[in-house]
């Protein structure tokens, strides 16, 4: 229920009822034609004067109820929180249903009536006890006027700041000033369009002579700095965190934070979800990446930095072999692999020396899952060891002073390896580590082998480095070169370097008749068939590209060629 005030009363047939119309007017006759103009008193939602009827309208509640004198079955006029029940809130006609009393509860219970759709709200606990009213009966405008007017008591309302109950003696910097908190003087308060926060004039910084002659105004804090903001062609400007960092207030020459190891994914690949076993399609043995973040968007081993990719509960994908335990031994058909752990990385530290023992969990479990043995804390040894998961093993040039099998440059993929057996011992550095031995068992000749050499070259398959790489390497050795005025040789002549003989690449004879069938595509296999003289790397990333779906921008799966020859999803053609 809500206070109101009476402004006049109207005829359904718009004519005023004054205090001289004929008072012996019988009373029902009055009530049906009447209408009742009103203003509410502090409600915000509704601020405009409504036209009601005396249905919907009695006077204002007056009498006090004590707790004591409520009995069940009893109509009151009670406070009632419906989100918060223990806050202040609305008032509601109220029939009690139960009584609480006991030393420290007074507490009712009852059923409020909501609206004038009188909706019921059963078993609500009234604990705003201590103020309680009567219902007052509707009468007549003209007896009304004959009852002696009393002081009408006001009721405690809903606060507008919940912070500080609307107490004025109290300092407030939601509802108030939100930098001094005081409630002086609120026509020099100006109110921010972002947060709704009122700041008063003087207490800026600077502070306001005058209020500003805009549509719109921000406080310091939601404000948008003009220096900070980055305009084109400009370099992007670090964040406050960032700022703060090591590697932008550190002396040292380093190139923290802008490396290839801290880069992230350009691209994904989509061909195999990250939970696949085995090799991934397209990628042959021998391919090379200049950085291992290239590894991760080919799908082979995903993860940037860690040595291990798998799950706890599913096996191992993928490992990295760059000699990072002292343990390892590569023998290149077999190689003994450490497990990851007991090393303190805190800081933001890449490597670190063995601080404590590893444990069998995590990568460490899931690599000792791929081999053909059960799970024991002990270690196991697979007999048939071929029937274990595969893992694809990946070389880093980081292990070629420990590895004779390891690239010389970048990273490399060796093939399919299987766990033969692992165990727990001390390690060097006096620790428990755990250990495991991997066997190659790939048909594809390894890479550093006289037949994977051949087929690496026949294949075409060269170092891959991520796109405009190159070019900036060229652009910084001419700049360097101006800066430093090198003159040439007096001799003047200029070593050309040898230009590497191209190997045509073979398209197997399986898929030349899968591109003969291919009729809707003829067009676009003959221009990827022309890059085949480039070697298999580039004929396969000119298919990738040809063959996009044009809705989801991935290499189509199960699709469907337009009449226009355009090729898309047969998913992404449904959601058309």
């Amino acid at each position: 229920m809500s206070e109101k005030q009476i402004l006049q009363s109207v005829q359904k047939n718009n004519q005023i009822v004054t205090d001289d119309q004929d008072a012996a007017q019988e009373s029902k006759a009055v009530v049906d034609d009447l209408i009742y103009r009103v203003v509410y008193e502090d409600y915000e939602d509704c601020e405009d004067p409504v036209d009601l009827t005396l249905s919907f309208i009695r006077p204002r509640a007056r009498k006090y109820v004590k707790f004591d004198d409520v009995k069940v079955g009893d109509w009151l006029m009670v406070n009632y929180n419906i989100e918060e029940p223990k806050e202040t809130g609305f008032w509601y006609d109220c029939m009690v249903t139960g009584k609480r009393s006991t030393r420290t509860i007074k507490e009712l219970v009852g059923t409020i009536i909501m609206g004038p759709d009188q909706i019921k709200l059963e078993d609500c606990k009234i604990r705003a006890t201590d103020e309680m009213f009567a219902i007052e009966k509707n009468t007549v405008m003209v007896e009304e006027n004959t009852v002696e007017k009393e002081d009408i008591p006001l009721r405690k309302k809903l606060p507008a700041c919940s912070h500080c109950k609307d107490i004025p003696s109290k300092k407030c910097k939601i509802c108030s000033c939100h930098v001094c908190g005081g409630k002086d003087s609120p026509e020099k308060q100006i109110m921010c369009d972002e947060c709704d926060l009122p700041y008063h004039m003087w207490c800026l910084q600077p502070p306001l002579l005058e209020l500003p002659d805009a549509d719109e105004w921000y406080c310091p804090e939601c404000k948008n700095d003009e220096t900070e903001v980055v305009r084109a062609g400009e370099k992007l400007k670090a964040s406050k965190k960032k700022s703060k960092m090591a590697s932008a207030t550190s002396s040292t020459s380093r190139d923290w934070g802008k490396g290839m190891a801290c880069v992230g994914r350009t691209k994904e690949c989509t061909i195999v979800p990250p939970n696949h076993f085995g090799p991934i399609p397209g990628v042959e043995v021998g391919t090379m990446w200049k950085f291992r973040v290239q590894v991760s968007e080919s799908g082979v081993h995903r993860p940037h930095v860690a040595g291990i990719h798998g799950r706890e509960s599913d096996g191992a994908y993928s490992i990295v072999l760059s000699g990072g335990y002292e343990d390892d031994l590569d023998d290149g058909e077999e190689f003994k692999y450490t497990g990851s752990g007991g090393r303190d990385l805190s800081g933001n530290k890449r490597c670190a020396e063995q601080s404590c023992d590893q444990t069998l969990t995590r990568m460490n479990k899931a690599l000792a899952i791929n081999c053909n043995a059960p799970l024991s804390k002990d270690g196991a040894e697979s007999k048939k060891w071929k029937d274990g998961k595969p893992v694809r093993v990946v070389r880093n040039c980081k292990g070629r002073k420990h590895s004779k099998y390891s690239p010389e440059e970048g990273n490399r993929y060796d093939g399919i390896y299987k766990v033969v057996k692992y165990w727990p011992e001390k390690g060097k550095s006096g620790y428990l580590v755990w250990r495991y031995l991997l066997r190659r068992d790939d048909p594809i000749p390894a890479p550093w082998t006289k037949a994977g050499e051949k087929r690496i070259e026949e294949l075409g398959l060269t170092m891959q480095y991520p796109d405009g790489y190159l070019e900036s390497l060229e652009e910084k050795a001419s700049n360097d070169t101006e800066k430093k005025k090198s003159k040439r040789k007096s001799s003047g002549e200029t070593s050309e370097p040898k230009k590497k003989q191209k190997i045509l690449y073979q398209v197997p004879d399986e898929v030349q008749e899968l591109i003969q069938e291919d009729s809707a595509n003829e067009k676009i296999w003959q221009e990827c068939l022309e890059n085949v003289t480039e070697g298999s790397q580039k004929f396969l990333k000119s298919v990738e590209d040809a063959f996009l779906c044009i809705c989801c921008q991935e290499l189509v799966f199960k699709p469907i060629t337009t009449v226009c020859c355009h090729n898309i999803c047969k998913v992404s053609a449904l959601h058309v």
